[in-house]
């Protein structure tokens, strides 16, 4: 089984960093071939250019390329190419205004691409999903508590990801965890939503 973590947080030592890395040491511990992008240290570029021309921002590189079928990228391509590979995807990232960073939103843009992740074959916008990934698993960080987000927001994300995002390019098996609130939780808690998050990952690869 092969399954990336994509992580999303500009912050290196971020608590989001730190269940990234938990969820990766179980994969790989349970003999998945593992494969991490941490989305803002590589740079990645989430950005539609309107005219075809992509530059591509790794590390200490940056190149321009022309596209023959719209925005694309080497960088951008590379990620589609391993997502064609991958038996399970796993999303780490924080609650930002109801959203997904922005790194992750146009990854998920620039990514899950028509030809790529899904296809429509009818006039009324049904999808096929392309994935060869049927699960997935998101986990979130919050500072809104539970009741609050629930009665007030409506859990947009879990709207994002459990029904706009990941059945339309195939993924029927969606899981979501919310680790919440982070901003006044101890060592102790932190410590216990590793472990939590460690057994999450087991759970979605078993």
């Amino acid at each position: 089984m092969k399954a990336a973590v994509y992580l999303a947080h500009p912050r290196p030592g971020s608590f989001n960093h730190a269940l990234a890395d938990a969820v990766a040491a179980e994969l790989g511990s349970r003999g998945v071939q593992v494969v991490t992008h941490d989305l803002y240290a590589e740079g990645f570029d989430p950005l539609l250019p309107a005219d075809g021309t992509e530059t591509v921002r790794a590390a200490d590189r940056t190149e321009s390329l022309r596209a023959d079928d719209g925005p694309d990228d080497a960088w951008t391509a590379r990620h589609r190419a391993e997502l064609a590979t991958l038996d399970a995807l796993v999303f780490v990232h924080p609650n930002w205004w109801g959203m997904p960073p922005a790194v992750l939103t146009g990854w998920v843009q620039r990514v899950l691409a028509p030809g790529v992740a899904y296809k429509l074959d009818t006039a009324d916008g049904e999808p096929v999903g392309l994935l060869r990934a049927g699960r997935a698993l998101v986990l979130n960080t919050s500072d809104t508590p539970a009741e609050r987000e629930e009665r007030e927001f409506g859990d947009p994300l879990q709207r994002i990801w459990a029904a706009c995002v990941l059945p339309y390019v195939g993924v029927t098996d969606v899981r979501r965890h919310v680790f919440r609130t982070v901003s006044d939780s101890t060592d102790g808690e932190r410590t216990a939503w590793l472990g939590e998050a460690r057994g999450l990952a087991a759970a979605l690869v078993s």
